[in-house]
């Protein structure tokens, strides 16, 4: 007996809830109360850790809503992807604006911005080198026996 092909965009809610875990360390790491550790790991380690924190949440929140429209038998529009993009970019911009204004231990820094804004577009690149292989693989299959009858 052959298992039953998976359904298109099962797991959605495992996609959201990583996405969520994603976003939830995204934002502790830039509005805790005190910066990055110090001494930094290597050269430019906070810009590496910014362009990380951006680009995972970015490319699990774009396969969560993925996987959210193929449970509908759609796929991701371009819209979901230019908002999701546009929301995380602004987002680089207004944490480093609270950081600057909000904290007496923090700086806001505009490298600190471009970076993040490479994650995004790392992130959303990622995604969409991803996605269609993964449309591919999850194409459903024909039943055979299902197959005649439709081309009567």
């Amino acid at each position: 007996m052959t298992s039953p092909a998976p359904r298109p965009g099962g797991g959605w809610q495992v996609a959201a809830g990583l996405a969520a875990v994603a976003v939830i360390g995204q934002l502790y790491g830039l509005y805790r109360v005190t910066g990055p550790p110090s001494p930094p790991w290597f050269p430019l380690a906070d810009k590496a850790e910014h362009a990380l924190g951006f680009a995972l949440p970015v490319a699990l929140v774009l396969h969560a809503c993925a996987r959210w429209a193929a449970r509908r038998g759609a796929r991701a529009s371009r819209r979901v992807v230019v908002v999701v993009v546009a929301v995380f970019a602004a987002h680089g911009v207004v944490s480093e604006l609270v950081q600057h204004v909000a904290y007496g231990t923090r700086t806001g820094d505009p490298l600190d911005v471009l970076a993040d804004w490479a994650g995004t577009a790392l992130g959303a690149a990622a995604w969409c080198w991803v996605m269609p292989r993964q449309a591919v693989a999850e194409a459903p299959v024909e039943d055979a026996r299902r197959a005649p009858a439709r081309a009567r």
